[in-house]
């Protein structure tokens, strides 16, 4: 049906739950459609029961996503309440063709984080999520709350973080241990104009872009800049071609994967650290643009 003839994720909307204002309970969550406003309650049962129709290689548990800063205790009970959610998404589950991963939550709380990934670990699911993250913290703390939940975990288990996906955070997750992201990033930033690139990232928008017949990025091979130029997209973004996006998500999304290609050759090689300090050397540099 997609064409598409690779590993297929699907989440259980937890993190869409929580953009729509909606009521949890024990039972589930109650919200209201987006499409005509009906009341909808998803439980733990549901989402298993819905992305078993779905088919995808690997389904998420239900969790309870909350917004940062927190207090303790709200980080605590949506943690417990996630916990005892996937219990039911285990007892639910039925395709032995597909992974349910669990997810850790916790907040930032260091002691909430270990807790979560001790007890989410001795539930046997595969793979393990650390949610909860890219939600209003700071990027130190998202470091030490993806350290604590990785240090809990077995080696043998995938180590998925849900929502990153900008280079500078993708790499420090990396350097902990984590081995699968996802991430509207790259997509986002090109609905509004902006470019990921070696050099940095910058908003093809600028005026300085005008006449630049320049690729977005001299190293990357991507169909978009192969065969176009930066003045072409400026010009696109600016007549709001939907176009635009299009290619620009191309590039972004081409520029992601090949990052997360040179961080598996460079640990491979053992030189993982100094790969880091070359990506993020380049990035700081800055965008030429042509003089004027």
């Amino acid at each position: 049906f997609m064409g598409w003839d690779g590993p297929i994720l699907t989440d259980s909307g937890g993190y869409q739950i929580f953009s729509l204002a909606a009521k949890v309970t024990e039972e589930g969550v109650a919200f209201k459609s987006t499409y005509d406003g009906t009341p909808v309650l998803l439980t733990p049962e549901e989402a298993t029961r819905v992305q078993e129709l779905l088919g995808p290689d690997v389904a998420m548990v239900l969790d309870e996503l909350i917004g940062l800063p927190a207090p303790r205790e709200w980080s605590k009970a949506a943690m417990e309440r996630t916990l005892r959610w996937a219990e039911r998404a285990i007892a639910a589950h039925s395709r032995t063709d597909q992974v349910q991963f669990g997810i850790v939550q916790g907040g930032v709380d260091l002691d909430l984080r270990a807790e979560s990934a001790r007890a989410t670990a001795q539930l046997g699911f595969k793979g393990i999520a650390l949610g909860g993250l890219s939600v209003g913290e700071s990027p130190t703390e998202r470091n030490q709350a993806i350290e604590a939940s990785v240090a809990e975990l077995p080696d043998d288990r995938v180590r998925y973080v849900m929502g990153l996906g900008d280079a500078e955070g993708v790499l420090d997750a990396v350097a902990r241990g984590c081995d699968l992201f996802d991430c509207v990033w790259p997509t986002r930033l090109a609905r509004h104009g902006k470019a990921i690139t070696s050099s940095g990232d910058f908003n093809i928008r600028q005026a300085a872009f005008m006449d630049d017949a320049a690729p977005l990025d001299a190293s990357c091979d991507c169909a978009t800049c192969a065969r176009y130029s930066r003045a072409y997209l400026n010009h696109h973004v600016r007549a709001k071609e939907l176009s635009a996006h299009r290619l620009l998500s191309i590039h972004n999304l081409t520029y992601t994967l090949s990052l997360l290609d040179g961080a598996r050759t460079a640990i491979a090689e053992g030189r993982l650290t100094e790969y880091r300090a070359e990506v993020a050397a380049g990035r700081v540099q800055g965008v030429s643009t042509p003089s004027p």
